[in-house]
């Protein structure tokens, strides 16, 4: 029985979840990986799904995908868009959708297996199949982890994975070393004192501090890091108030800080420390800002001699010109803790997921940021064809390349 992608992706799409509520998305990966002869273990670190295929003596393979969606409404307009909506971690109803494309993964993954299955005769080794929850909490890993998956399961010789993102479909990007940025998400409460609006002299006004603060922290990248290095300082989220004519006593920000290794997140951290701290001083705050780690995520390193391998085999079975070094992305990913807790080498790519006239239309009249929508954004749309089939063809080469 042949396994309709098409369909499976678009179920997966109409119907995401949340991180660490992917009861529905995990269950439709395990039955499939169960009905294609793989030893399925369900609930790992909460939600997550582990396959193992035994096929003889040889190296272990551990090929990762993730399956979580996102708090946002979506806007797409495409005939299967989600409609979904569910409970986030504050308690709140939001939409959900699947703007980063792990319904892609998780489809391009189902795929190669199956491919893997059918050439089974053709290499030796055991693949390991891991369906990971709550990526975009940047949890989903460590809970894995941390419920045992390295001893429970076949310890890895190399840990491969792929993302889907605006490029054109067909495209691949790869490199050796940094992939992705390590990056850390900070909650800020700062304190001031409420009061009546018409008295702003008789409080201690956060709304203003946390003005002041999102402000200057847009200095601490412009200002006090090296151009030649790169680093992102990004307020998210900022809450305060419930009423125009009060003065709340808190206000919050949410952080997103990226750097490409562990020197510069050290400096940039304290620097963004230093602001908040000092900007709730000058605002006259009696009690010092509360900054609360969300996570902490390492750089996405890939090893130089595996990815050399990896990307030789890209090139044989994609052409030289659909093969690219993408340079360093800023986006931060939880993968690299399987290989780095593990002690082997990391290999993760990207592949590209916009019809190729699309993106050249948009890249000949300069509109590529206007036009294709990215990661994350409620516009984010993958074609499915080929998506797919690339997905499918990049994971099963990878894998087969490491395999006996």
């Amino acid at each position: 029985m042949t396994i309709d992608l098409e369909a499976l992706f678009i179920d997966l799409h109409r119907n995401p979840e949340l991180s660490f509520q992917e009861v529905r998305t995990a269950g439709i990966a395990a039955g499939h990986l169960r009905d294609l002869g793989l030893e399925v273990t369900e609930g790992v670190g909460r939600t997550g799904v582990v396959g193992v295929l035994a096929n003889g003596a040889g190296p272990v393979v551990w090929a990762r995908a993730d399956m979580d969606a996102l708090p946002v409404v979506e806007e797409s307009g495409l005939p299967y868009a989600s409609t979904a909506t569910g409970i986030d971690a504050e308690g709140h109803e939001v939409g959900v959708m699947h703007a980063c494309g792990h319904d892609m993964h998780v489809t391009a993954m189902i795929g190669a297996v199956e491919e893997l299955v059918r050439t089974r005769d053709e290499w030796s080794g055991t693949l390991v199949v891991v369906i990971q929850p709550a990526e975009e909490f940047g949890a989903g890993a460590r809970a894995m982890l941390d419920d045992g998956a390295l001893d429970r399961f076949p310890r890895p010789d190399v840990v491969i994975g792929q993302h889907v993102t605006p490029f054109p479909a067909g495209m691949i990007g790869v490199r050796p070393g940094p992939q992705m940025s390590a990056s850390d998400g900070l909650h800020v409460v700062l304190h001031g004192r409420g009061g009546h609006g018409s008295r702003p002299h008789s409080t201690i006004d956060p709304v203003v501090m946390a003005a002041a603060t999102v402000m200057r922290l847009q200095t601490v990248v412009s200002r006090e890091v090296d151009p030649h290095d790169l680093a992102v300082v990004t307020v998210g989220a900022i809450h305060a108030g419930t009423k125009n004519n009060i003065i709340p006593a808190e206000a919050t920000l949410d952080l997103s800080l990226r750097y490409p290794d562990d020197a510069l997140r050290t400096k940039v951290l304290a620097k963004v420390e230093r602001v908040i701290k000092a900007e709730a001083m000058a605002s006259g705050a009696t009690e010092e800002p509360t900054i609360e780690t969300l996570h902490t995520l390492p750089a996405t390193i890939n090893d130089d001699e595996a990815t050399e391998r990896a990307t030789a085999a890209f090139r044989a079975a994609f052409g030289d010109e659909n093969v690219i070094d993408p340079g360093l992305f800023t986006g931060s990913e939880d993968v690299s803790w399987f290989a780095r807790d593990a002690g082997v080498p990391l290999v993760f790519w990207f592949w590209g997921g916009i019809a190729p006239a699309r993106y050249a239309a948009a890249v000949a009249q300069g509109t590529v940021d206007s036009e294709i929508a990215t990661n994350h954004s409620p516009f984010f749309a993958v074609e499915i064809h080929p998506t797919i089939e690339v997905g499918v063809q990049a994971l099963t080469v990878a894998a087969r390349e490491f395999l006996g």
